[in-house]
């Protein structure tokens, strides 16, 4: 309904003062009343809007190329909120050329980030990226680029395993991360840690009544060996076994997390994002011929073109099945971070004057990123997602 205007109080025969006072108050109450139902209603529309345009032969926000952009990146490694481990250049890594790249969609355009217009349209709200390291890479990517359009604004950190918080004062938006790496539960039973495939419900607490979520999950469910699975048994319909075949423990998970987003969210003005399965950079054989390495190491400019030469992650053919017919939308960054070889910490996740950092390493880094660097794509797509 188009709003009353106010100016008939001006130049028609509107003679009762009453009645003036009365136009202006419900021209308030609409416009307010526009700008929360235009949140609550602006990411289902679009949400179908840019999944059309994924999935047409016109625009593909997920299918595109790198390309050269020194106008990147969008704030610099001072940021304080970014790992140490994360941080490439204050570690000493040489080159800068990876944070030189923007993602160039298929017949369509990303819109850059802006920081003081994400905090204008989510003022009041709370964002929450839940899952394990890789969520917690995006969370600290979009504090940075927040931070970076509105440096003097107060803000209040707090960092309390598992859950961190970063709070935008003026604005009183939260942006927050919480740690669950498998999202359904883990508890302690006769001193060993169960999986719960079938429940979540103590991993949940934080997350009810968030006004956006952002899950991530997959790198632990291949873990194995006691000390970096994260638990010694898993419990699936009652029954405990040492183990199972993880991608079918993986899907069995995913649908316990379906199942509490359905009932959870579902009616509600909470929008649900998945983030994509991140990928793992450790064989050269899938972007060289003659690999010179046998990992990560030394690579500095992004693979050309739209296309990755290595497989596509079985996880994420589950995770597209499972979010299939939810009212989840798919961040699907996996293809796009797959071409982005150059953009892990590999040897530069310490700094490089102190041991064990040095070029001969066997465990470089190269499933987390950089950060300024890659997650910031992540975040200019979700940002898309969300408002445009």
């Amino acid at each position: 309904m188009a709003l009353l205007p106010p100016l008939l109080c001006v130049f028609s025969s509107c003679k009762v003062l009453g009645l003036c006072f009365l136009t202006l108050y419900l021209n308030v109450a609409q416009a307010n009343a526009a700008e929360h139902a235009g949140f609550n209603n602006h990411h289902n529309i679009h949400t179908r809007k840019l999944a059309a345009q994924a999935n047409s032969t016109s625009c593909n926000l997920f299918y595109g190329t790198w390309i050269r952009d020194d106008t990147y990146p969008m704030y610099q490694s001072n940021c304080s909120v970014i790992d140490s481990a994360f941080n490439c250049q204050t570690n000493g890594r040489p080159d800068s050329d990876y944070l030189k790249y923007r993602w160039q969609p298929a017949g369509c355009e990303v819109p850059r980030f802006n920081g003081l217009d994400f905090l204008s349209k989510m003022r009041g709200k709370t964002i929450m990226f839940v899952g394990d390291s890789l969520g917690r890479n995006q969370w600290q990517s979009l504090v940075c680029m927040i931070s970076a359009a509105v440096p003097q604004s107060p803000t209040q950190a707090s960092k309390s395993d598992p859950l961190y918080t970063f709070k935008f004062l003026e604005y009183g938006v939260s942006v927050n991360f919480h740690r669950a790496p498998y999202l359904v539960d883990i508890d302690m039973q006769q001193g060993k840690r169960i999986l719960r495939l079938d429940r979540i419900s103590t991993n949940s607490i934080p997350w009810k009544g968030v006004d956006v979520l952002s899950f991530n999950t997959g790198h632990w469910w291949s873990h194995k060996g006691n000390a970096s699975q994260g638990w010694e048994n898993m419990e699936s319909e009652g029954s405990l076994y040492d183990d199972m075949d993880r991608l079918v423990a993986f899907e069995k998970g995913l649908r316990t997390w379906a199942k509490w987003v359905d009932t959870n969210t579902v009616g509600t003005n909470t929008k649900v994002f998945f983030q994509g399965l991140s990928p793992l950079h450790f064989v050269p054989a899938e972007w060289k011929t003659t690999p010179a390495s046998r990992n990560c190491i030394g690579e500095t400019t992004p693979i050309s073109g739209s296309t990755y030469a290595g497989p596509y992650p079985d996880q994420m053919k589950v995770i597209q099945d499972v979010i299939k017919g939810t009212s989840v939308y798919l961040l699907d960054i996996t293809t796009l971070s797959q071409l982005r070889k150059d953009a892990h910490p590999s040897i530069y996740d310490k700094n490089v004057s102190q041991p064990p950092a040095n070029t001969t390493r066997s465990s470089p880094d190269c499933s987390h990123w950089c950060l300024p660097g890659l997650p910031d794509t992540w975040n200019q797509l979700f940002y898309t997602a969300l408002f445009n």
